[in-house]
């Protein structure tokens, strides 16, 4: 397992293959649909972007007297935000990308040109993902985009992922489709 410390360094995240599993430690920042849409259409980040990892997720958080607690996190299906996600790194620097499902070819050409990669987080376990975020750092858009769509700024410990489109533009995701597809093939009559 590979610790990544954030903010990321460039270096460390080149050296990441497809299938390597790392921990993130440090900053988590969250986006779904509208937020995506946002930064895709050029509005500035409330929380610099350059060299973070930001989060397919829209996280279940209560309000406990003030105090922020995240009961559930666990990953959003990421292809959604295939049409938005390759301007979004190309301008903000971002060095990874994370959720559940793949990600698709104008992410992965991003991925390559730009230093970036693509993290798998386990779908299925968003309590125990949430253990993970020991302080909800920040919350932006709240009002604007509600709870599941706001822009979270998470400080997490431990918190598991695959690498699965790695900074040289490898995918996990088509190797897996290329080799079912010739598996299928080969059973069809």
């Amino acid at each position: 397992m590979v610790i990544l410390e954030t903010p990321l360094s460039g270096e460390v995240v080149k050296t990441l293959n497809v299938g390597d599993i790392v921990a993130i430690n440090g900053t988590l920042i969250t986006a779904r649909d509208l937020l995506s849409k946002h930064l895709y259409e050029g509005n500035a980040s409330p929380i610099p972007l350059k060299s973070q990892a930001l989060y397919h997720c829209g996280p279940i958080v209560l309000d406990n007297n003030g105090e922020w607690e995240v009961v559930a996190a666990g990953p959003t299906t990421s292809a959604r935000q295939e049409p938005f996600a390759w301007k979004i790194i190309e301008q903000t620097g971002l060095k990874a990308l994370m959720g559940k499902g793949g990600m698709g070819e104008k992410t992965a050409k991003a991925c390559k040109e730009h230093g970036c990669i693509y993290l798998h987080a386990i779908g299925g376990a968003a309590q125990l993902l949430a253990e993970k975020i020991t302080k909800v750092k920040s919350v932006h858009f709240l009002e604007e985009f509600g709870s599941p769509e706001a822009m979270w700024e998470f400080e997490v410990k431990n918190f598991p992922a695959v690498v699965t489109i790695d900074t040289r533009g490898n995918s996990l995701h088509h190797d897996i489709l290329s080799k079912s597809e010739k598996a299928l093939t080969a059973l069809l009559p």
